[in-house]
């Protein structure tokens, strides 16, 4: 038995249950948990933005250690210390075979299968994300449970499950920011404030923070924000005013509403790059005339978990957790229980905090 967070149906409030887990199949391990990140994407799970069958235990970002490996694994053992990835690539297919794991049409193969059944009556349950963090324990398939590098606190370790690699990889792998380049960040989350790290180890410069809250101006310039704009009709025009009247160079959206994105590109200079890493809903509409898109030669380019290949990335990410350069701490603003995950996600619907952390 094991306590989890169970999402009964699209829409209805989570609820903290006693879970059947069994023991770990051929390929899978066995993981006890010692944090778990509530994400927004977690919120878009159970409001139905997001497809996720039902009932199912929702958490994907999340770090713990192995208690136990199923037949035919030998790249983990019990007593191994792991951040779980909630899109492991096959290695096969199409995408795979072009080197961009993070499009893997296999990924999203755990979350179809049911993996734990209630306790109370036997209903099969589904692993959300294929991960199902928020429980003290889950079963995923070995290869969605990365080594954690050394010096990296296990508690801690829980953002880099997602938040971190999307906001890490969307500054070096989709929006490549270089040294000197200007950079506006919309959305001042768990993602936004990992991102805006990731743009001040770039040496991007200036970097501008975005945010419907002023409560998030002193956790943005502490990640590495040097300016902080309240969301307004008029934000493009203060981006550009603050980059010498051209617009930011890269703009990266956080946050997935249509018109925070359509901000976001008009923040950009000619030539400029905006990235969209925040999930929106099918009926966000973005609209563009054929005019501007050839005036300003902008590009626009989607971004999947950062388009990261975790396995790669950590060792870089951990080099900079360990020298001080990237503050996972610092992203946190509320440790909680599973009990604690309905008022988080109330927070995020509000655009209030940064990452709300469940603590085992």
């Amino acid at each position: 038995m094991t306590r989890a967070a169970v999402l009964t149906a699209v829409g209805a409030p989570l609820e903290v249950a006693e879970i059947e887990l069994p023991g770990p199949g051929p390929g899978q391990v066995r993981v006890r948990l010692a944090a778990a990140g509530v994400c927004h994407s977690d919120l878009s799970l159970s409001d139905g933005t997001l497809r996720q069958p039902v009932p199912a235990v929702l958490g994907h970002e999340g770090a713990g250690t192995v208690t136990a490996v199923g037949a035919g694994v030998d790249t983990l053992a019990p007593g191994d210390q792991v951040v779980l990835n909630w899109a492991p690539s096959c290695g096969d297919c199409h995408f795979c075979g072009l080197g961009e794991p993070w499009l893997c049409a296999n990924s999203g193969a755990a979350a179809a299968t049911p993996y734990a059944k209630l306790a109370a009556d036997g209903t099969d349950l589904h692993p959300g994300l294929g991960t199902a963090v928020f429980a003290e324990e889950t079963v995923v398939p070995a290869h969605a449970a990365l080594p954690l590098p050394p010096g990296v606190p296990l508690t801690d370790a829980a953002l880099l499950g997602c938040a971190v690699l999307t906001g890490w990889g969307a500054v070096q792998h989709s929006a490549r920011v270089r040294a000197g380049e200007s950079v506006a960040v919309f959305g001042a989350g768990g993602v936004g404030l990992a991102t805006l790290q990731a743009a001040r180890i770039a040496g991007a410069g200036p970097i501008v923070a975005v945010d419907v809250s002023p409560a998030k101006e002193e956790l943005a310039r502490a990640a590495g924000a040097t300016e902080f704009l309240l969301a307004s009709d008029d934000t493009a025009k203060r981006i550009r005013e603050l980059t010498g009247g051209h617009g930011a160079d890269v703009a990266i959206e956080c946050v997935g509403r249509a018109d925070t994105i359509r901000t976001a590109w008009s923040s950009t200079r000619r030539g400029g790059r905006t990235t969209v890493v925040g999930i929106g809903g099918q009926d966000q509409q973005v609209t563009f005339s054929a005019l501007e898109l050839f005036y300003f030669g902008r590009t626009l380019s989607g971004c999947v978990y950062g388009n990261s290949n975790p396995a790669t990335d950590l060792p870089h990410i951990a080099e900079h957790v360990r020298t001080g350069a990237l503050d996972l701490s610092g992203m946190v603003t509320e440790h909680i229980t599973l009990d604690g995950i309905p008022a988080a996600f109330q927070a995020m619907r509000e655009g209030r905090g940064g990452r709300a952390l469940i603590v085992f």
